[in-house]
């Protein structure tokens, strides 16, 4: 009798919780899609670039927009999110970046039946951004072969770093910045690889 008591008086306490009350938050997709601000032609009789997967480095698999807090500790957070994986945005993006600025006849994918004058291999190494100095970073480390029968020649090896001003501390202009820096290390990429060329 006591028991049911107990159960009768906890239904109607209802709207009585221990549990802390919490507004819901909804998870927020960003796409990151870095394109270059115009399309050159391709190079008539120029040579095929094969653009290899972009790795990324550890800690950039994760899809959570990334920013320093004041200790220094990294933030991925968990409602803010990239809408693919930063890397596989930035694949994308270096692809047709490349494919737009005429250095090439073509640029192609791994799959492809063509034959390659030249490779590239990238890695994402940072896309982060730190409110307290008001910088958002992107970095990719590049390597461009070129195979030449048995060998291969290495004919760059460098990383692109992208430093832009962040336009405020909240996750729009942190999400802003990041895609000016991104955008900004593919044109610093586009600039290295015609330079070796």
């Amino acid at each position: 009798m006591k028991r049911r008591f107990l159960l009768v008086a906890a239904a109607l306490a209802g709207g009585c919780s221990v549990l802390p009350t919490r507004e819901y938050q909804q998870r927020r997709d960003w796409p990151l899609l870095p394109r270059r601000p115009s399309v050159a032609a391709p190079r008539k009789g120029g040579r095929v670039l094969l653009a290899r997967t972009v790795s990324a480095a550890p800690g950039l698999e994760a899809r959570g927009v990334q920013w320093l807090l004041k200790d220094g500790s990294l933030n991925t957070d968990y409602y803010e999110q990239w809408a693919v994986p930063p890397a596989d945005a930035m694949e994308e993006g270096l692809r047709r970046w490349l494919a737009d600025s005429g250095l090439f006849s073509a640029v192609v994918a791994p799959g492809s039946r063509v034959t390659p004058d030249f490779v590239l291999e990238a890695e994402l190494t940072a896309l982060v951004a730190d409110p307290g100095t008001g910088v958002a970073r992107a970095s990719l480390a590049l390597v461009l072969l070129e195979p030449k029968g048995e060998q291969t020649r290495v004919r760059l090896q460098r990383t692109e770093t992208a430093e832009v001003r962040l336009g405020g501390t909240d996750v729009v202009a942190i999400v802003a910045g990041l895609r000016e820096a991104a955008t900004t290390a593919l044109g610093q990429a586009e600039a290295s690889l015609a330079r070796a060329l």
